[in-house]
């Protein structure tokens, strides 16, 4: 139970980080595109934050160099493809369906709650499991 309410805290953090430099980035950029480059944006911010922490206080990850700490993260990225498709559908859906930033932003912490949901089992059986390099 202890570890399910620090990865829920830390889930609001990178979720925090990821609107948060959505928002920075609309805010300095209004040009064309400019929501779904912040998406990209908000997506790398939220991916490096919650990998840390993850690796550093879920996990308890000893990477063995930093080889094995790119590929360790090479692979929590790839397991969040399907996550990061969920949270996209959500945002975008949101955006396209009520055209407002409030709403978008709903739809995308929405869509993050879900694909962390999915995205701690999945890091557990295939990214962070102690295993030989």
């Amino acid at each position: 139970m202890k570890t399910a309410l620090w990865y829920t805290f830390f889930a609001l953090i990178a979720t925090a980080a990821n609107i948060g430099s959505q928002d920075i980035f609309t805010r300095f950029y209004q040009g064309i595109y400019n929501v779904t480059v912040s998406v990209f944006v908000g997506t790398a911010v939220g991916l490096i934050v919650k990998y840390l922490l993850d690796k550093k206080y879920i996990f308890r990850f000893q990477a063995k160099g930093l080889a094995h700490d790119t590929r360790t993260f090479v692979l929590y990225t790839l397991m969040g493809l399907v996550t990061t498709g969920v949270f996209w559908g959500f945002e975008f859906g949101f955006d396209y369906a009520f055209q407002t930033k409030t709403l978008r932003y709903t739809g995308g912490i929405i869509g993050l709650a879900l694909g962390y949901w999915m995205k701690y089992h999945m890091d557990k059986r295939f990214v962070f499991r102690q295993r030989r390099i």
